[in-house]
Parts: structure tokens; sequence; C-alpha cells
């Protein structure tokens, strides 16, 4: 019989801000290797639940023969609140370098989208960029083997300069999920949901998103039938009965996601859903659908409610068709809320009046407006910003950077928010202790923004 070996995955993230999201990339990693590699125990500290000393406590009790940390963000991608988390992050690496000296390898979507300057900062034995699971398993099985590590996409070692030498060729397209029981608790208490995936990959065009980095171009469908059952496993043994699917964009495509959603009620399970939605590619009958299957809440990543603003951010619809998505939620009763990105790139005083001007015609949403772009390396952005003179060529853009337009005012905007008589909230205002005092003295689950709509 193989030898058991303990590998330990530290969710690196702590913020919790509007509310703590459950470490979702990792679960799926300890589910593919239960299946794929049995032979590695895992376990899962997540560091919302503890400080460095108990992260020390619980490596000295577990004694794991690896240790694997996900970096989830680099920063708050709020531009004003320019706090990096990569301190914080040094601190926790630092804490297991001390507490033990098994291989470290890091990951998740903050890492994978500056790989080669964290793995400097941060010095581990092994980074994996983008999709990790089928890395990891390769990865362990090479050490434990002590055969070579040549071939196996998305690595970093010290032997590789701190490059990745095989870029990812090969997807998953069928990852089964299983939910740390404690965890799971925890963030269905705090957040009133849990996270799953239906896709993976982002075929759109934005000029700033790191997604395609992170996932890649090639959109992956996942298997409808784990999803259900995770689903079901959910609502029938912990009484959870609000998920949000974390796709960069749920509606990619409609014939899968109507699928999902007929397989979900043909289930029987009544469970509530929400996603990041783009404000296209959606029908009056496909809403239904959804609305039926228990869709309750949309986040669109609409970006600007001007056309002209839109498109230069490499969006692929028009006012029209957010002002189309949006009475759709209405006629549906699907609670919905616009993400917007003013002061980008090509923000003036005429598309910002134009964007509030057409938040008029919008009924019962909210608006939640960035400003400025954050500027992530290998973007169409970056290039941009460069050509623009905003930074230079040699910037790493590991400290948050922003693109903000040189005609752009923050406080009159707020003004111009203001008079609109919507609800707009800013990045600075203390959504968090709303949503937690709603949570208590509603008593409800999910995304609760709901109660900050105006007409």
């Amino acid at each position: 019989m193989r030898e058991i070996k303990r590998l330990l995955f530290i969710s690196a993230n702590r913020l919790a801000d509007p509310y703590p999201v459950y470490p979702i990339g990792l679960s799926y990693l300890q589910t593919y290797l239960k299946e794929r590699a049995p032979w590695i125990e895992t376990e899962l500290c997540d560091m919302n639940l503890t400080d460095i000393e108990g992260l020390k406590k619980r490596i000295t009790g577990y004694s794991p023969d690896y240790i694997g940390i996900s970096f989830r963000n680099i920063d708050g991608a709020n531009s004003l609140d320019r706090t990096s988390f990569i301190p914080g992050y040094s601190e926790i690496v630092k804490a297991v370098r001390e507490t033990t000296d098994s291989p470290l390898i890091i990951g998740g979507a903050g890492f994978s989208v500056y790989p080669e300057i964290l793995f400097k900062i941060l010095s581990p034995d092994y980074g994996i960029v983008g999709e990790g699971e089928e890395s990891l398993r390769l990865l362990l099985e090479a050490i434990e083997s002590g055969g070579s590590k040549d071939g196996i996409e998305g690595l970093i070692s010290a032997g590789t300069s701190g490059k990745v030498q095989h870029p990812h060729t090969k997807y998953l397209s069928s990852l089964n999920l299983s939910f740390d029981e404690r965890l799971s608790d925890f963030y269905w208490e705090k957040s009133g949901m849990l996270n799953i995936q239906t896709k993976r990959g982002c075929c759109y065009n934005c000029i700033y998103c790191s997604y395609p980095i992170i996932d890649g171009r090639k959109v992956r469908t996942l298997d409808t039938d784990l999803i259900v059952d995770t689903l079901v496993r959910l609502y029938k043994e912990k009484g959870i009965n609000y998920v949000f699917f974390t796709d960069s964009v749920f509606n990619i495509h409609n014939s899968y996601n109507a699928e999902l959603a007929e397989k979900i009620i043909k289930s029987g399970i009544k469970i509530n859903w929400g996603a990041y939605f783009s404000p296209h590619n959606l029908t009056d009958d496909l809403m239904g659908l959804f609305r039926r299957s228990g869709l309750k809440h949309i986040e669109f990543g609409t970006e600007s409610l001007c056309t002209e603003q839109m498109h230069r951010y490499g969006k692929n619809f028009s006012f029209d068709d957010v002002l189309f998505s949006s009475e759709l939620c209405l006629k549906h009763n699907v609670f919905y809320a616009h993400f917007l990105i003013l002061g980008g790139i090509g923000e003036t005083e005429k598309t910002l009046r134009e964007t509030m001007e057409n938040s008029l015609k919008i009924k019962y949403s909210v608006f939640f407006p960035y400003i400025g772009m954050r500027i992530y390396p290998g973007t169409p952005l970056q290039r941009m910003a460069i050509a623009d003179g905003k930074i230079s060529a040699e910037d790493t853009l590991l400290e948050p950077t922003y693109y903000l337009s040189d005609d752009f005012n923050l406080a009159e905007c707020r003004r111009m928010a203001a008079e609109t008589g919507k609800a707009w909230i800013f990045p600075d205002d203390p959504l968090a202790d709303d949503i937690e005092r709603m949570r208590v003295v509603k008593k409800k689950k999910g995304l609760i923004w709901e109660y900050l709509r105006k007409p």
C-alpha cells in the first residue's frame, strides 16, 4: 500500500468586504486530489478563520509533507483604498518557512497574474500558474517518484528561473466538488451563500480584464450533472439554499445554461442562486427558465451606461441591451445591480453625464461604481496606458496602479450621482456594515443589496 502524504492547503485571502468569499479554488483542488491521487491526504487552513500564530499551530499539529498556498487577490481593486496584500502574504510565507521545511507550492488567481515577480518575492519551491488541479497532481507524483517535472503545464520552479516553461494547452472539462464542512458552516453564516463554478475561461475582450490570463480564453463548461449533484448535497445535507455561480460571465452559452437550469428544476430542490451576467445574450424565455430554477440576483458587469464608453472598454453591447436586460429582470422578479467603471480610459464629462442621465431610465437597481481602471500586466489596457504615458513599460504593476481619466473629478461624480436620486454605492461607502446589519435584521441569505435599491 502506498504511503500516505499530507498536504496542507492555506487560503491566504483575508478580504471580507462586503462579505467573505469561500475558497472555492482550493476545494476543487482537494476534491480532485481525493479522486485522482488518494494517497494524498489534505486539509485546508483559511486565514479568514485564524491568525499567524494559529497557522503555525495548525502546521505543527498536522505535520504536512507539503504546503500549498493560494493567493486569490493582490489587492482590493479599489482605487480609493490602494492597500496591497503582498506584505500579508509575505508574512504567511515567512510563518510557513519558520515552522516547516516541507516543500512550498503557491498558486491562485492573484499569483497567476504576476507569476514571475511573486515567485521572486515569495521564494516558494514551486508555483503553478492557471488551472492547477492536474498540474499539482503531476508535480506531487514527480517529487515522490523522483521523476522529471518537465512538461508539467503552468509549473514554475527555481530550476526554470522562475518562468513558466510550458503554458497550459490542456484543460479539464469535468470537475467534482466537495466542501469543507467547518468552512462551509462559517461562510454560510457570514456571507449567506456558497460558491460554485459552471465554466472556466473567458472569450470576451474587455481591455482591462485579467480573467483570460488566469483561466485562458477557451471557455470550458463543466459537467451539469456533477454541478446539480453538488447543489442537491448542499441542500439536503446542510440546508444550504443559496449559491453564487462564480463564472467570469454566466450567460456565455445559452444552451448549456438552459440545460443546467432544467436539471436544477428536475432535481426538485428549492435553491436560490445568483451570478455575474453580461447585459446581452438574454431572452425572455431564458430569463423565465432561470427564474424557475431559482435565479434571484444578477450582478451585471455593465461598466458604463454610455454606449461609446462601453465600446471603448471592449464591451460587445450597448445601452439598449442594458435597458432590455434590466427590464427582463423586473418582469421576472429578479433583483439586479449594475457594476460600473467611472473615470476609466476615454471618460469625459460628456460620457459621464450620459451615464448619469441613463441611470434614470433603469428602475429599481443598485449601481456599484468603481473609480478608474486597475491596470494588469498582459492586458490591452496596459499597452494603452503605456502609449498614453500613464505608466512606463518597466512598471511591474504589482502595486495597485490605475488608469484614471484626466477629465474625471470624483467630487463632481459623487454630486452628479446623488442628484439622480438613484442608489449609488461607492467603494468607500460602509457597505459591509450595512449588509451585515441587514442580514441580521432581515434574517436573509445571499446577496441582499436588494434592500438598498431605489425606484
